[in-house]
């Protein structure tokens, strides 16, 4: 059974890499300052980081910044807490195909959406969560560097030891965000942090 559910991953991995050869990005980010929205891609199995996110999505609202996340939870029960919050779209098992990828309409409407930042909070490197991320049209795209992972779809890198603190790791990414004022489209940029 394992080696059925390895080979429909591989040939899901196959598949989506020949999507992400041919999607076409333009990276743009200037400042921080006119930012109108954010997506963010959560592996929501992790509930104890929801609180953060609650906090994240408020500070944002205050400024009159659009934020939506969308998570891949793998149960069959959302928890509570995640129902009816308007903000937050999640995935489950039942919305990707044979070869774990998503194709939910809430998917591909995220995908298409041009956020200004999109933040990568996959820790685990779900593949659903891959596909999403790879394939956004997001302007800007902020994730976790990790050495044994490939890095070509962020544009920011943040670099912050294990265990990563979500709070911590959304604050930094603002911080960084301000410090930023250029149009530049061809550089990518990892940085350090310090945990709190």
């Amino acid at each position: 059974m394992e080696l059925f559910k390895n080979l429909r991953l591989n040939i899901g991995k196959s598949i989506f890499e020949k999507k992400e050869a041919r999607a076409k990005r333009k990276v743009f980010y200037s400042n921080f300052s006119v930012t109108k929205s954010i997506g963010i891609v959560w592996d929501a199995s992790l509930i104890s980081d929801f609180p953060a996110l609650s906090r994240f999505y408020q500070k944002m609202h205050e400024k009159n910044i659009e934020v939506k996340i969308l998570g891949y939870f793998p149960g069959k029960e959302l928890p509570d807490q995640y129902t009816a919050v308007r903000y937050l779209t999640c995935i489950r098992k039942a919305d990707l195909n044979f070869f774990y990828q998503p194709i939910s309409s809430e998917t591909e409407s995220f995908i298409r959406n041009k956020y200004d930042i999109l933040i990568d909070i996959n820790f685990k490197k779900l593949f659903p969560l891959q596909i999403i991320t790879s394939l956004s049209n997001a302007s800007f795209k902020v994730g976790l560097f990790n050495s044994g992972t490939s890095t070509d779809i962020f544009d920011l890198m943040m670099e912050i030891s294990n265990p990563v603190d979500v709070e911590n790791y959304l604050n930094q990414i603002i911080h960084y965000l301000q410090m930023i004022n250029s149009g530049n489209t061809n550089t990518k940029t990892t940085v350090q942090t310090v945990n709190n």
